[in-house]
């Protein structure tokens, strides 16, 4: 396979990610974070951080509204729930140490 070809397959997966994350409203960043350790605003970061690297302006808030689908305060107010003591503690357990 050439490059240009796994490219453009590796920017369809993302894509459809994406849009399954979208979807899946109903799956938290936090319990993405407890069992796969990244989250939406991980996607969103690793976004910012591509166009960095090549010199592209984005803000933190433009790279969250390409992975949310609308501004972030925006998505959590309609989708994000507190986390559960027990969500919290996982977290703990689980995140990096870096």
């Amino acid at each position: 396979m050439d490059d240009k070809t796994r490219t453009e397959l590796e920017a369809a997966v993302y894509r459809r990610l994406v849009e399954h994350l979208r979807q899946r409203t109903d799956v938290q960043n936090i319990d993405l974070m407890n069992l796969a350790g990244f989250c939406r605003n991980c996607l969103s970061n690793w976004m910012k951080d591509a166009a960095d690297a090549k010199g592209i302006a984005m803000s933190k808030d433009e790279s969250r509204k390409i992975v949310y689908g609308e501004p972030y305060e925006q998505w959590r107010a309609r989708h994000q729930k507190e986390a559960s003591l027990e969500q919290k503690a996982a977290f703990e357990k689980s995140r990096p140490k870096h």
